[in-house]
């Protein structure tokens, strides 16, 4: 059906104004065209899975308990994946998580949906790093929640910064509710939190009265060494800790948790039974199967070692073919590269004269609650091959170099 005729546009709530889609899901039908080298996406790489033994699991599963697969379920989730979601943090340093306090929701986007629904009125201040995940900021705008971006550097948020944001908003009478941060391979821009740093940004937020709600996708994509440790693992009442199963093992399958300070536990529950009822029974069934009957640690360690290759390769075709007025970062772990041209060169009309090129990007402005990086963008290395890695920065550099130089002339006339 088309849009609302104009008679009929009252129907709308303001929420809806809020509601659009992100720079990501624009250009993800384009990356698919043939001949094209996509360096836009963040998406995990499922070629070495199991998928005969999925199907196998997935035939079991239904064969043997399809009467309760295939129907309704617990709104938090079955009790088995939240205990073993438990172990499964329990390898990050979360040793005492109980499942009780697991909620099981359809994918970590819809718990920060969730979050917003619990914690904020219109209007309510968030504060996040700058640059975040594109999809928080769509939710929080379309919930009509206030976004305020604290300064980073090469370690992460700067606690200095984020105190000074809290006392300058509170100052404009402003309501300061939450922190969101990715403190482990920072989506967009790779940066991690330091370890120096984590318990200071929980401390600060305690302090002023703030959620610290901590987005962990990546956390066990960490290219090499022992796991960062997990601002939640420490601060148990303090953080909302927010998890995924779809990067390392299947997005496609939706199942996220959040692990909730107790005293929101009941809030949080009732919220997320309000939006989806339960979450699929089939597919929380699937991951537990999955975590109980196959070596998923040892995926886990597969996609360490293919994913630090990848981002070798990128850092070594952005050496061979960028100039030296580009940087980027050099990430630790997780799917992302995100690079800084000279100021005056706006990434965004680039995206078309990429894809001219054979190549896909997405623009850094995507990323900014107040699009103030509009020199910057974001690689991705998760889903490409080291020789398709190259040859898009290959063909990528061409672009750069050009808009620099117009840029540049532009200034000098």
């Amino acid at each position: 059906m088309n849009e609302a005729t104009p008679e009929l546009d009252y129907l709308y709530s303001s929420r809806a104004a809020n509601i659009k889609q992100s720079a990501v899901r624009d250009v993800f039908d384009i990356s698919m065209r043939e001949g094209l080298v996509s360096l836009a996406g963040g998406n995990p790489y499922l070629q070495s899975l199991p998928l005969e033994k999925l199907g196998n699991l997935a035939h079991d599963i239904l064969a043997q308990e399809g009467m309760t697969a295939l129907q309704y379920g617990n709104g938090q989730g079955t009790s088995e994946l939240r205990e073993a979601i438990c172990h499964v943090m329990a390898e990050e340093f979360i040793l005492d998580a109980s499942p009780e306090n697991v909620v099981v929701t359809a994918g970590s986007q819809s718990a920060l949906d969730i979050t917003c629904k619990v914690f904020c009125d219109p209007h309510d201040v968030v504060l996040c790093e700058d640059p975040t995940y594109v999809g928080a900021l769509n939710t929080f705008e379309a919930n009509q929640v206030a976004v305020h971006p604290v300064r980073v550097d090469e370690h992460g948020l700067v606690p200095e910064a984020l105190q000074e944001a809290i006392v300058a908003l509170r100052a404009e009478g402003k309501t300061v509710k939450l922190l969101y941060t990715i403190p482990s391979f920072n989506n967009p821009s790779g940066i991690t939190l330091s370890a120096e740093r984590r318990q200071q940004i929980v401390n600060i937020c305690k302090q002023e009265g703030l959620l610290v709600i901590e987005d962990n996708p990546y956390g066990m994509l960490k290219f090499e060494g022992e796991f960062n440790r997990p601002m939640r693992a420490d601060n148990p009442e303090d953080v909302l800790y927010l998890g995924s199963f779809s990067k390392i093992f299947a997005p496609g399958l939706r199942v996220g948790w959040a692990l909730v300070p107790e005293r929101f536990q009941r809030r949080f529950y009732l919220a997320n039974e309000a939006v989806i009822l339960c979450p699929p029974t089939l597919n929380q069934m699937l991951v537990t199967s999955y975590l109980e009957n196959h070596d998923w640690k040892g995926q886990v360690a597969t996609y360490r070692e293919l994913y630090a290759k990848r981002c070798a390769a990128m850092i070594a075709a952005l050496e061979e073919f960028m100039p030296e007025s580009i940087s980027w970062t050099v990430p630790e772990g997780g799917f992302f590269v995100w690079l800084t041209l000279p100021e005056g060169v706006d990434t965004y009309p680039l995206l078309h004269t990429g894809i001219e090129a054979g190549v896909v990007f997405i623009p850094g402005a995507a990323f900014s609650p107040t699009q103030e990086n509009p020199n910057k963008l974001r690689l991705a290395f998760s889903a490409v091959d080291e020789e398709s890695i190259r040859e898009g920065v290959k063909r990528l550099a061409p672009v750069l170099i050009q808009a620099i130089a117009a840029a540049e002339g532009a200034a000098a006339s």
